[in-house]
């Protein structure tokens, strides 16, 4: 058979722990149409997919076709390319293992990749952000988990089962915090968002000085933040001592991989120069001496949510083109 053109769109799709965004992405990297709906409104799994295979079709037919699409990427959190499963997952409604790009292939009928967040979003960062022309480079996710992903020459490093660059889940302290994984100490458990809410009312309680934060009934990163931004010192110190550890575990993992550059992506990221500077100068103190000065720390400029669901439409140009519908 001759094929006189080829199908020049794709589906990314990012599962996050919030939220489920999907976009239609053309050749050039282009987002034609995107939407998205909340994740934990599916803790049944077999529901959530026919939610997402019903959204799939009905972006596509709406601009254009379904005929139109090639194929689809996801980018899930603890999810593996090499066997296309969500496996354990700690932040998402679904436990033990989960068939994803399977289950969603057979309804489809179209080629689905699974990847792994952290991993799509250093491929996004690649191709249209901060790493573009780098080939040594950590992405890092940091939000309420803590994910990442290394180019080395050029190539992403995956590592036998696809879970390379789980750097939230070393050790930081021994016997430390209790972490979602089931491990104590995890650097997660200090620099996540909830680790980070915890710091922040461990100070409140060895602390007798004033503070906003104390008046807040909910915080999160983003207020304590606005409050950095007002002067308020306690708010201060909790982005400085994240920061001090946030940058000893940057520092360990860039003396073994040596990177261009470490691009920190994620919510807790959007506070700027709060994470940033006290991050830096303890990432400077902890690594590798050959290394100081040598290490560009960024703040990656991409939204986050077009970067990860044009990663994993990246992730789908590289299945194999499969269809039921030959």
């Amino acid at each position: 058979m001759i094929q006189t053109s080829i199908k020049k769109r794709v589906i990314g799709v990012d599962i996050g722990n919030m939220l489920t965004t999907y976009a239609i992405v053309d050749i050039r990297g282009n987002v034609i149409a995107h939407d998205n709906f909340p994740t934990n409104d599916y803790p049944d799994v077999n529901k959530y997919i026919d939610k997402l295979t019903e959204v799939i079709v009905e972006i596509s037919e709406a601009n254009g076709g379904y005929d139109t699409i090639r194929s689809v990427g996801i980018s899930c959190p603890s999810a593996s390319y090499s066997s296309g499963c969500i496996e354990n997952a700690a932040n998402l409604p679904w436990k033990g293992i989960v068939p994803l790009a399977t289950l969603l292939q057979d309804r489809l009928g179209i080629a689905v990749a699974l990847g792994n967040d952290a991993h799509n979003t250093a491929l996004g960062e690649k191709m249209y952000g901060s790493a573009h022309g780098m080939k040594n480079f950590i992405a890092i996710n940091l939000g309420i988990g803590l994910g990442s992903c290394f180019f080395s020459e050029g190539h992403e490093h995956s590592g036998a089962g696809g879970y390379a660059g789980e750097i939230g889940h070393t050790c930081l302290i021994d016997h430390g915090r209790p972490c979602s994984c089931g491990l104590e100490g995890c650097l997660e458990a200090y620099v996540g968002a909830a680790g980070f809410i915890q710091t922040a009312k461990e100070m409140l309680e060895e602390s007798d000085k004033p503070s906003k934060m104390r008046d807040i009934e909910k915080l999160d990163p983003k207020i304590i933040k606005e409050l950095c931004d007002e002067g308020d010192e306690l708010a201060i110190e909790v982005y400085r001592r994240t920061g001090y550890l946030f940058g000893i575990g940057l520092a360990n993992y860039a003396s073994i991989v040596n990177p261009e550059a470490i691009i920190i992506t994620g919510g807790v990221s959007q506070a700027g120069h709060w994470i940033l500077d006290p991050t830096y100068e303890s990432f400077e103190n902890h690594v590798f001496r050959n290394m100081r000065g040598k290490v560009k720390l960024l703040l990656s400029e991409l939204n986050d949510r077009e970067r990860d669901v044009l990663g994993a439409s990246a992730l789908a140009w590289e299945v194999p083109e499969y269809s039921l519908f030959k």
